[in-house]
This record gives C-alpha cells, structure tokens and sequence, in this order.
C-alpha cells in the first residue's frame, strides 16, 4: 500500500497561492495547512492576506491563528504542527494542501530538521544586547565570517535567523550549516507532490505587488498595526512585528518614518522578499513550475493528483 498524498503548492508572495488552492477545493475534498510564518499570529490578517472567517468556514484551514503575536513559532515548530494536521487531514480522507512562500518551513517538514542544540535564554539576552549596541547588520557580518553559507542566505535584516545562527554556534562550536547539512531525512510516510507557480512577468509582478500593498491600507492595514502597537506588550523585534509590512508600519506608529516613506519602504521589502523567494525556489529542483497565469495549471494538477490514484 503506498504513502498517503499531500499537495504543496508554494511560490512568492503574491502570486496566487491561495486563489488557485480554493478553485481545487471546488473539485476535490482538500484541507488546506498553511505555510505561512505570519498567518499563525492572530492579528495579523490584513497584511498577511489571511484567508477570512468565510473562506475558513467553506474549506477547513489550519496552522491560521495559532500564536499571539507575543510568541514565537519557528520552522520545527511548523514542522511538527504540520505533520499533525497532515495527518488528520488524511485521517479524515481527505487531501491535505500544503500552501504559502514560507519556504524554510516548507524545507523543515519535508526534508527534515536537523536537531540543533536548544535554545539558551541567557545567551538569546546576550545576542540582544549586543545587537542593541553594534546593530543587527554588524551580528550579520559576524556570521558571515563564522559560517559564510548560512550568511549568504540569512537577510541582514532578518534578526531572529542572524540570532539562532549565532547562538548555535556559540553553543556548539558548529555552525548551523553543518548541523544541518547532518539532517536526518524524514520517514518515508508521505509521497508528496509540489508546485511552485513563477510568474514570468517580473516587472508585472512587482506592480502586483504595489498595488496589492495599496489595497491592504485601504482595507485598514495602518489600523491593524496601530491597535498591535498600542497592546503595549509588542516590540519590534518579535517575529511577528518584523513581517512585511508590519514592520515599517509599527516604524510610523512609533514615529520613526512619515507614512509615505514607510508604505515606500514595505513596498520595496515586499518586491524583494518575492525576489528572495524566486531565487530559493529556481534552485530547488522538487517543485514543478506552473506560470500563474495558465489557464491550463489547475487541470495539470488535477491530472497529477489523479495519477498518483488519490481518489475523492
């Protein structure tokens, strides 16, 4: 008998992901995990383009509103949240899809994890502290002296990354990239089929992407924010504040930008997390590229559904 099946269905920001996973639920009995490191705060629904109350009542959606933003979540966390779900989704008989562009997460679960070293509160403070002093940028160049792989792949401005990979080194005297080059491939339970949708058009995309972000403060973005901001107990470190667009949002609430120049800035971050995105995805060689614009995507994946004998 052979391994149940799970869809994935990734590819940047913006492109569609979620548009095309709800025209399969019209056809199919699916469940749909997210991948998403910013959907499982709960708050945080506008800018992440989370799916609403509706749609989740209409298609079953998890990993969606499963931390305070106060938290954090990270790639095992997902990894070990996702297999759970995948799991009843199957145990339900039905076909779990597996979509979002949070592509470390998407690695964890189906690669494996490597079992880094656990993480050390007094030394998390450490990290903190000295990055309040020298700045996240001169931690990033530390690691990229220390472990050049992980620093050619961690964004300078993505501090809780810069932060573990140090962190794991400093324990260990390893660095993050051996350990997880040591990952352990996980059990064989699951046959998988992935889709990356790419748009071609790269200068469309980024206009998208504009005027996605546009349509966001006109649904009341700056609100959300705000009402984060005025919690009290938020900070802009946490994870969830240093999403796209929240981040140079909280910026303005603060009074550290004008609001053009942080809706400038989030625009711009946002092109160049769906560049990130389309760079990691060309180098992987599982996912097969779907244009999102084909008209003809959705049947190719019906029929590669069909073909792996997944019967609704």
């Amino acid at each position: 008998m052979s391994a149940p099946l799970a869809l994935v269905l990734t590819g940047p920001t913006g492109s569609g992901k979620s548009a095309w996973a709800l025209q399969l639920a019209q056809q199919l009995p699916v469940e749909i995990i997210s991948v998403d490191s910013a959907q499982v705060y709960r708050g945080l629904d506008i800018g992440t383009a989370k799916p609403t109350a509706a749609v989740r009542a209409r298609v079953p959606h998890h990993l969606v509103d499963i931390r305070d933003p106060a938290q954090r979540y990270s790639a095992g966390d997902f990894a070990r949240d996702a297999r759970a779900a995948i799991e009843g989704v199957h145990a339900r008989g039905r076909l779990p899809v597996l979509v979002g562009g949070t592509l470390l997460y998407l690695r964890a679960l189906v690669r494996g994890i490597a079992p880094l070293p656990a993480a050390s509160p007094a030394l998390r403070a450490q990290l903190e502290q000295e990055a309040a002093t020298r700045g996240w940028a001169a931690l990033h160049a530390e690691l990229l002296r220390l472990d050049p792989r992980a620093g050619a792949k961690i964004h300078v401005n993505d501090p809780q990354r810069i932060q573990r990979a140090l962190e794991v080194y400093r324990l260990s005297g390893r660095t993050i990239s051996d350990w997880q080059a040591a990952a352990a491939a996980p059990p064989e339970d699951i046959r998988w089929l992935q889709f990356a949708l790419i748009p071609a058009d790269r200068a469309a995309q980024a206009r998208a992407l504009a005027a996605r972000f546009e349509s966001m403060l006109e649904a009341g973005l700056l609100a959300e924010v705000s009402a984060l901001y005025q919690r009290g107990d938020l900070d802009a470190e946490l994870p969830s504040i240093r999403s796209v667009g929240y981040r140079q949002l909280w910026a303005h609430c603060a009074g550290e930008t004008s609001l053009q120049e942080a809706v400038r800035q989030a625009i711009t971050a946002t092109r160049q997390l769906a560049k990130r995105q389309l760079t990691w995805l060309r180098s992987e060689r599982a996912y097969q590229a779907l244009e999102p614009a084909d008209p003809g995507g959705i049947a190719l994946i019906l029929r590669a559904i069909a073909a792996s004998g997944f019967v609704a």
